[in-house]
């Protein structure tokens, strides 16, 4: 397989402060850093240097969005406020949780445009599949309005583009980040021709977006599936989850190309989920969504980064993605296996399967899912 593979040093100079983890330093609040920092990214790029992995990618060069792109997404007094805050010297997206500082415009235009490099780079066949490791993330950012730690909706922007210049119709969004994607399901919860299919932890963030209800709306309804897992899902509730759920809704779909919303958060150390995936659980959900990929739009998958905040595993497990979608195996491994593949948190258990079941009936009812037969 070919992957091309987008990353900018700009990503790391996003600038979100010294909070001690969310809270703005002040009073008893020392100073810190927030949980949305460089190091989960830049370490992961570096050990996809490290390992030899990058030779064996195809670099994408990123690219600012232009405001045309933007445009499409977002409403023009949301760009301006951004533009004159990055100016001013820094503010927050909207929600009082999205810090940012000089500059950020501009590095959250070449993270919305960084995804569609990664897009182009696969529809005009240069890749088979794509990665862009792009900051700041996207899926929660709404049309008029940043929240959780995203400022442009970088998958949604990208779609858009794909839509207005590739002639792409039928587009699925996928989104395995521990937080519910709301801010890219908002974008296209009256659009019948995106799916988007968002498995996170219930909730978590925002606490009461992603139930079972939101379906979409208008003509859309139908086109959105949501699967919120109780806290504690490991391995077998997540690659069940994609076997039995995600990959047959996708594949019922049948998009033209495959948009990953590639967060790491539901990994077994990260600060703000309570899941335990580890890197082998990435690598079977990312072989999964490659082989509906190969079924439905010639394997045309693009991922790009969103959440995850542990430094020192998220890299491991953008590494697993990574080897996956090329097909090289560095011999890396993943370091903390030993420590993490012993859980007795990754078998599916009985409440877990239950929810599926739920999923499963909720996609079976959008038509996503063949009716179940007979006992």
């Amino acid at each position: 397989m070919t992957t091309g593979y987008v990353w900018h040093e700009r990503y790391a100079w996003h600038d979100t402060g010294t909070h001690a983890g969310l809270l703005p330093a002040g009073g008893a609040v020392q100073p810190f850093r927030n949980f949305e920092s460089p190091e989960s990214k830049t370490r992961f790029a570096g050990l996809v240097e490290v390992s030899g992995l990058l030779d064996h990618l195809v670099r994408v060069p990123a690219r600012p969005a232009s405001e045309e792109d933007l445009l499409r997404v977002h409403t023009p007094e949301y760009v301006a406020r951004i533009r004159a805050l990055s100016e001013a010297g820094g503010g927050d997206a909207g929600d009082g949780q999205s810090p940012f500082g000089p500059g950020s415009y501009e590095i959250a235009r070449l993270a919305a445009g960084g995804t569609i490099a990664a897009t182009e780079a696969v529809l005009t066949g240069r890749a088979d599949n794509a990665y862009a490791l792009v900051r700041p993330p996207g899926h929660h950012a709404k049309r008029d309005s940043g929240m959780g730690y995203c400022l442009f909706a970088n998958i949604a922007v990208a779609v858009e583009w794909a839509r207005a210049n590739h002639g792409v119709r039928r587009v699925a969004v996928v989104d395995y980040d521990v937080h519910h994607g709301n801010g890219t399901q908002s974008a296209f919860y009256e659009d019948p021709d995106v799916l988007t299919v968002s498995i996170h932890q219930e909730h978590l963030f925002p606490q009461h977006s992603g139930t079972f209800a939101e379906t979409g709306e208008g003509a859309g309804a139908g086109a959105a599936l949501n699967i919120p897992l109780p806290a504690g899902c490991g391995n077998g509730a997540y690659t069940e989850a994609f076997r039995r759920v995600v990959a047959p809704a996708v594949r019922a779909f049948a998009p033209e190309l495959i948009m990953v919303a590639s967060g790491f958060d539901a990994c077994a150390a990260d600060p703000l989920g309570r899941m335990t995936v580890t890197a082998a659980g990435y690598r079977a959900l990312t072989r999964q969504l490659m082989d509906v990929a190969d079924e439905v739009c010639q394997g045309r998958l693009v991922m790009s980064h969103e959440g995850g905040y542990s430094p020192v595993y998220v890299p491991f497990c953008g590494l697993a993605v990574l080897e996956t979608l090329s097909g090289y195996e560095t011999g890396v491994g993943d370091p903390f296996d030993d420590i993490w593949a012993p859980s007795p948190q990754h078998p599916l258990t009985p409440w877990q399967d239950d929810v599926l079941k739920r999923a499963e009936h909720v996609a079976r009812g959008l038509g996503l899912l063949a009716p179940s037969r007979p006992i």
